[in-house]
């Protein structure tokens, strides 16, 4: 079954994921506003969650565009629940979350930014220029997601925009600084991918030992980046290997705890 609902200001769609989730689309492009509804849904559910509604509803993942609701189909009625999903979302309107705002370091190192050269020569910029646009941006955390921690951000310069690599590669460094498409991203962990590769940042982008976020970075939270070279990048490395890298100390100074 797919629902939808058309007003003159939204058009939302109401999709069954299997026969235990509902996802609630409210469009097909990455967007701030349309991720603002998709914050706005997710303040709702939460809001009906804590007022002891929607019970069997197991857990909500948000994502650019679209929510996806699982639930427990021996608790509640299935198509009752998309219904109430649907009237959710068109109360809910939207939501901009400030997030926590990171200044976050990086190294732009050759051997650390293997395809940084090459996008400079595709878009007839410097090295140099392709470093200032990356470091002179304030990116924004849609959603967390393909692994823990991994962090999809908006807002990066039109004049860096380039799709993904021919052909993945089979192992891309962890804490690596990639780009694909609008998109910035850091990969948490040593795995295949194909995004092209800028540089590279000390900070470990998820931890277990942080029990209560044990990734770096939220969705609705801020980044921006800053070059640092080899020597310090090297230092700090070490010291978050040691754990002596203490978080708070990448955040503004007027969003330390």
């Amino acid at each position: 079954m797919e629902l939808e609902m058309n007003t003159p200001q939204e058009n939302v769609r109401l999709l069954p994921l299997g026969d235990a989730a509902w996802t609630v689309e409210f469009g097909s492009v990455i967007d701030p506003v349309l991720h603002g509804r998709v914050q706005g849904l997710s303040d709702a559910l939460e809001g009906a969650r804590a007022a002891g509604r929607l019970s069997g509803v197991l857990d909500v993942v948000p994502t650019f565009r679209s929510l996806t609701v699982y639930f427990d189909p021996w608790v509640c009625d299935g198509e009752a629940l998309g219904a109430e999903l649907l009237l959710l979302a068109r109360g809910a309107g939207s939501a901009q979350r400030s997030g926590r705002r990171w200044r976050i370091p990086v190294c732009f190192d050759g051997d650390l930014a293997p395809d940084l050269d090459d996008l400079a020569q595709a878009k007839g910029l410097s090295r140099e220029a392709v470093i200032g646009l990356l470091t002179g941006t304030v990116f924004q955390v849609y959603m967390i997601g393909f692994m823990p921690g991994f962090p999809y951000m908006g807002g990066l310069p039109a004049e860096l925009e380039m799709p993904r690599l021919s052909s993945p590669r089979k192992a891309v460094p962890a804490r690596s600084l990639a780009v694909a498409g609008s998109m910035c991203a850091v990969y948490p962990w040593e795995s295949p991918g194909g995004w092209r590769l800028l540089g590279r940042t000390p900070v470990p982008m998820f931890s277990a030992g942080e029990e209560e976020s044990p990734s770096l970075l939220s969705s609705g939270d801020r980044v921006s980046w800053y070059a640092i070279d080899r020597g310090q990048y090297e230092e700090m490395e070490a010291l978050a290997e040691a754990g002596g890298l203490l978080r708070e100390s990448l955040l503004l100074e007027e969003d330390r705890p």
